[in-house]
């Protein structure tokens, strides 16, 4: 029964810290809230303080503003530029408070992985906005700020809630991008 505990508390650090890349405020105010009015999440020290109606307070006002400017056209570039250090700094927290449970992962170990995962996702969210700036002649920018806010609030909360199936439902999109590159590549081979 400790391992799938173990199992399910590191799918959860995973998933809080890779929805972190995508807006660093939802992951946090998710765990912030859920540990503050239910059972469902128990933080330790230090990552009790998330609880705090202060820190609640503060994550709200980031999250506005960040719902706000992430729509603009250039702005949001800047505020990329801003969220590189956020982003994964949130998603080291999110992991290391959401893996303590876990008494095998080291504290430094558990903040390098979220650090990693909320990072990486955020270099491809950073590089890929421009494009779409560029393409859409910056249209499309709510849209896709919007759609990662969205895929942010349902990662985070299925990371919490429903772990397993946040697990199930990564390893089938895994499993369509591949057969999609494949086909792909299947396909430019024969032409």
């Amino acid at each position: 029964m400790a391992v799938v505990q173990g199992l399910t508390n590191l799918i959860t650090a995973f998933g809080l810290s890779t929805s972190a890349g995508l807006n660093a405020y939802i992951p946090l105010l998710v765990v912030s809230l859920i540990a503050r009015y239910t059972d469902l999440v128990t933080l330790r020290e230090p990552w009790d303080a998330l609880t705090s109606g202060w820190v609640i307070g503060v994550l709200v006002l980031l999250l506005l503003i960040e719902i706000f400017v992430d729509k603009i056209p250039a702005v949001d570039s800047v505020n990329d530029v801003i969220q590189t250090v956020i982003r994964p700094v949130a998603g080291a927290i999110l992991f290391a408070a959401s893996s303590n449970v876990i008494s095998d992962v080291h504290p430094v170990l558990a903040l390098i992985c979220g650090l990693l995962l909320a990072g990486s996702v955020h270099v491809v969210k950073a590089t890929t906005r421009p494009a779409v700036t560029s393409l859409t002649g910056g249209a499309g920018n709510a849209l896709v700020s919007a759609t990662e806010d969205l895929l942010s609030a349902i990662t985070s909360l299925l990371a919490v809630l429903l772990p397993v199936l946040l697990a199930i439902l990564l390893i089938l999109c895994v499993l369509i991008i591949g057969w999609w590159l494949w086909q792909r590549t299947r396909v430019r081979g024969t032409t």
